[in-house]
């Protein structure tokens, strides 16, 4: 089983529906680089997706991302994190 840190967690239970960068690092009491690199681990570990707004305004997944970037990109708990939270 993965174990998760707190700030980890925080992220996870912060995500349950698409929200930019900007919206994880004012709910979130840690700096921008903290919040970016845990962020990042959780996308590689399968728990975050992320999402990018389509023309209709509709979020879907999209397995690349700007890690250089992170507010051009939506964040959401992915299936596996959902049963890993629930779990």
């Amino acid at each position: 089983m993965i174990e998760l840190n707190a700030l980890q967690t925080q992220i996870l239970l912060s995500l349950t529906f698409p929200e930019p960068f900007d919206t994880l690092v004012e709910e979130i009491k840690a700096t921008q680089p903290v919040i970016a690199a845990e962020l990042k681990e959780l996308i590689v570990l399968g728990l975050v997706q992320v999402m990018q707004e389509d023309e209709r305004g509709r979020y879907k997944s999209s397995i690349f991302y700007d890690s250089d970037n992170m507010r051009a990109f939506q964040y959401q708990i992915s299936t596996k994190g959902l049963m890993y939270r629930a779990g």
